[in-house]
């Protein structure tokens, strides 16, 4: 199908579907029951730019731009970029070692509920099967439909499938190959390395460009029409129940183009029957309209308007890099707990190697992550926030990237979530005696505790309640560091 005709269908679907590419439209969409109940997901940044495995995903700009180190670890490992670009590590890229069903296998078993691939990272390859991008893993590097057989097997064993496009930011994210002799000014490759429209500073922690070049003018309508078909087709061919975007689509030229991909989206998802929902980042869409995402970072208190964390197990890079960090299950842990109790679910990312593999570091945590949640799950799925999200002197740093450091929880530190008449109370450092002054006995017309259960625990746990806080007190033998979880009924 040619753009045009895509752009028609577009208007089409949206005449006759009940969304209109209005906000006031769009602000009647509410967030999926499933996605509130399953709480947790994993994100996948697999690409070209596990070949090189230095820096970090962003190794396709990097490597262009004479100010960063990637440029000179490419010119030293690989020779001068404009005989060996990035395009030249797509033969490289072979994913000998990819099974879509291992990965979702071990995903099941983590306690993950949705499974996030970006289909298209700021790169421009495609790891689906497309017809509006020759530069594509069904023809190219692994000649497989990645996203397609990650989509088969989640069907299979009962995950909900979900992608992500990062194409937005493509517009310009090459652009410091055109300031020399590079790859990225050769004509042949211009489909593949895209307008690398140009300017002369650019932040990516500020998104802000000092010349008013990009940013202030905006993308061309000719790369917003290309962008909106090329995401339509990626809703229509693969009918994710979450789309991801990140950060440049908030710019004010895609606007429109937003209202008539979110019409254009939940229209489709009602054909479907499917509940669908949208992730951004920073003021791309109304709150009402879509799901508001924080990267790396958390929120400081409850939100009465359901958001994400998207964040990485890998503390230097989203896909694989061969010296990257690793958080500890701890620290992930400790962020989901403290997430959920604030009304938010976390996607957690992992990069796979080139070939295929998973880390044994990301197996590691999300093997522990599984273990954890077999046994506290039922204070984590189907929960809402409580009236308050927590006890203690801990918490989050509002805003993004703030995460790398582990929170110091201790045994003083508490986060609540409630269902079906339990409250839950995650102790963030476990002890045997544990005090809970939000759960004192504050007048006659309290409310009552009926019982207090510590979960994975059989044993009959001894409490007692008085003016300053509820006492607990346990004989069970903990394993680990992990937090733990009262079931108290309340009455």
């Amino acid at each position: 199908m040619t753009t045009e005709a895509y752009l028609k269908l577009i208007d089409d679907v949206n005449e006759k579907g009940s969304y209109k590419p209005d906000w006031q439209s769009l602000a009647k969409h509410k967030v999926p029951e499933w996605y509130m109940h399953d709480k947790i997901g994993v994100f996948i940044h697999w690409g070209i730019y596990s070949v090189p495995a230095y820096g970090n995903e962003w190794y396709s700009r990097g490597m262009y731009d004479r100010n960063e180190r990637e440029y000179r670890h490419h010119r030293e490992t690989y020779g001068d970029q404009s005989v060996f670009g990035y395009k030249d590590f797509i033969p490289m890229f072979k994913a000998e070692k990819f099974n879509a069903a291992e990965w979702v296998s071990l995903f099941k078993k983590a306690g993950m509920k949705y499974v996030m691939p970006v289909a298209e990272h700021h790169d421009g390859f495609a790891m689906y099967d497309t017809g509006f991008n020759r530069w594509n893993s069904t023809v190219m590097g692994p000649c497989r439909d990645v996203v397609g057989e990650i989509k088969a097997e989640c069907e299979k064993q009962g995950l909900t499938f979900c992608a992500s496009t990062h194409r937005a930011e493509h517009y310009f994210f090459m652009n410091p190959g055109r300031l020399y002799d590079s790859d990225i000014n050769d004509e042949q490759y211009a489909d593949f390395y895209g307008p690398a429209v140009y300017c002369e500073e650019f932040d990516p922690q500020i998104i802000h460009v000092t010349t008013a070049d990009t940013y202030s003018k905006g993308a061309s309508k000719e790369w917003l029409e290309d962008w909106l078909v090329r995401t339509c087709e990626l809703i229509d061919r693969y009918q994710p129940s979450v789309l991801y975007f990140d950060w440049w689509i908030h710019n004010h030229s895609f606007k429109p183009y937003l209202k008539k991909l979110a019409a254009y989206y939940y229209n489709r998802a009602d054909e479907w029957g499917k509940e669908v929902t949208i992730n951004y980042k920073h003021e791309a869409f109304p709150p009402s309209v879509a799901t508001f995402d924080v990267e790396r970072g958390a929120l400081t208190g409850i939100s009465p308007v359901y958001w994400q964390t998207d964040t990485a197990i890998g503390k230097c890079s989203w896909g694989y890099r061969a010296d990257n960090e690793y958080k500890s299950s701890r620290q992930v842990i400790c962020d989901l707990v403290d997430i959920v109790s604030k009304n938010g679910n976390l996607l957690i990312n992992i990069g796979p190697k080139a070939d295929g593999t998973i880390t044994d570091e990301e197996t590691r945590v999300l093997t522990d992550i599984g273990e954890w949640l077999e046994t506290n799950g039922e204070g984590i799925y189907g929960t809402t926030y409580w009236k308050q999200f927590g006890e203690g002197e801990i918490n989050a740093e509002e805003g993004f990237f703030k995460d790398g450091d582990e929170k110091a929880f201790t045994n003083e530190d508490f986060r609540f979530t409630y269902k079906d008449g339990y409250l839950y109370a995650f102790q963030m450092r476990p002890s045997k005696t544990v005090r809970i002054k939000t759960l004192r006995r504050h007048n006659p017309h309290d409310y009552l505790i009926e019982s207090v259960r510590l979960l994975g625990s059989d044993e009959d746990v001894e409490y007692s309640r008085n003016e300053d806080e509820l006492i607990i007190t346990v004989k069970h033998e903990f394993r680990n560091d992990l937090p733990i979880c009262f079931k108290i009924e309340i009455g």
